[in-house]
This record gives C-alpha cells, sequence and structure tokens, in this order.
C-alpha cells in the first residue's frame, strides 16, 4: 500500500497547490486550464484504447460493455444521484470535476495495473509514476473547481486498496484479457470526460461506470465453458 500512500499524498498536495492558484487566477486562465484538461483526459482515453485494442481477444467486448453498462447506469441514476449528493456539500461545477477527476484517477492503466503489480510482484513503480501524473493533474483540477477535487483522493484510496486486496486474493485468476478490456472500456470513458469539458459533447459518464464491471463478468462466464 506504500505506492497508494503515495498516489493520494501527491493528489492533496496538488489540490493544495491547485486552490492556493484558484484565488488569484482571472476566469479566461480558468477557462484554458479546463481546456487543456480536457485535451488531456482526451489524449490519456484515446491512447489507453489504442495501446490496449490490439491485445484484444474479444473485440467487440467493450461494445456490449458500454451498452448494458449505460442501461443499467441508467436505471441507477448515477449521475443525478451524484450530482445531488455533491451539490448538497458545494455549489458551481465541483460534480463535473469530481467525476472527471475519479475517471482520470482510478480508470487509467496505471492505476489498475499499479495496485495488481504492487500485490503480486512487490514492484511500486507504476503507482510511484501514477502519484507523480496525479500531482499534476490535481494541480489543474483544482484551480479551476477547487480543493473540493481532494474528496477524489478518498476515492483512489478504496479502489487501488481493493484493487490490491483483490489481486492478493485471486491471485492468478486476474487474467490480462481481463486488464485488457477494463482498460480499453476506461479509456474510453475517460475519452467521453474530456469531450465534456471540452464542451464538445456533455455526457453522462457516470451512468457508464458499470460498463467497467460487465468485461470480468463475461470473460470469467465465458471460461467456465
Amino acid at each position: 500500500m506504500i505506492g497508494t500512500i503515495f498516489n493520494v499524498g501527491m493528489i492533496l498536495a496538488g489540490c493544495t497547490v491547485g486552490s492556493l492558484f484558484k484565488r488569484g487566477i482571472k476566469p479566461a486562465y480558468h477557462d484554458i486550464l479546463m481546456q487543456a484538461l480536457g485535451l488531456a483526459a482526451c489524449m490519456i482515453g484515446i491512447n489507453a484504447v489504442v495501446s490496449r485494442m490490439p491485445n484484444s481477444k474479444y473485440p467487440v467486448l467493450f461494445i456490449v460493455s458500454l451498452a448494458v453498462g449505460a442501461v443499467i447506469g441508467q436505471a441507477l441514476n448515477l449521475q443525478q444521484r451524484f450530482d445531488r449528493l455533491v451539490g448538497r456539500f458545494s455549489g458551481g461545477n465541483l460534480a463535473e470535476g469530481l467525476a472527471t477527476a475519479v475517471l482520470l484517477y482510478c480508470i487509467g492503466s496505471l492505476s489498475i495495473l499499479g495496485p495488481i503489480q504492487a500485490a503480486l510482484k512487490h514492484d511500486y513503480t507504476f503507482l510511484f509514476t501514477n502519484g507523480m501524473l496525479d500531482g499534476i493533474t490535481s494541480i489543474v483540477l483544482a484551480s479551476t473547481f477547487g480543493f473540493g477535487i481532494a474528496i477524489a483522493a478518498g476515492i483512489l484510496f478504496i479502489w487501488q486498496g481493493g484493487l490490491y486486496l483483490l489481486a492478493l486474493v485471486l491471485q492468478g485468476a486476474l487474467s490480462t484479457a481481463i486488464l485488457d478490456e477494463i482498460t480499453i472500456v476506461g479509456g474510453i470513458l475517460i475519452l467521453a470526460s474530456g469531450l465534456g469539458l471540452l464542451k464538445i459533447k456533455q455526457i453522462n459518464t457516470l451512468n457508464l461506470l458499470p460498463a467497467l464491471v460487465v468485461p470480468p463478468v463475461v470473460i470469467g462466464i465465458m471460461q467456465l465453458f
């Protein structure tokens, strides 16, 4: 868990620095920072999809995952529930920033593979690298949305801690195929978040989050036959 603690610490430090910058940054700079973050999110998402797609053994699974996940997410109304919850504690567009932060922090390849590498091989390289990247991202996010972005650090701790414990319990059951499919779906969600930040298309990204659960379930069922 050393790597995860480092990752969380970098996010909190970045949020602190970014929130201090927020007080003296003009609206025009906030706009350009949001555009920069949107472009970065798009490129991170595209890279995740492009790098993993050639390795996919189930080339249409991501389509099924998105469709099934969207139906489940819409039925649970995740986006509105999240917006209402955040709205109770903060005004403005913090909900949008938190949704983006959660996706960027939790769904990237390094954030998924890092805890697994740490659990199985005691290798913290991915998590330390991810922590540095998240620290920089946190400065941009907090300078745009405020220190409330730090809430995402707690979510990251639960996410990576859960993956770490899951890897210890399952050991060899976590196949490369499952990680590839999850990363592809996650990359698409990050891309969707980037499009929203760029105001190209506002997508209820949180309603698509259940899509991340579909690949391991489908692959697990297929391996039984």
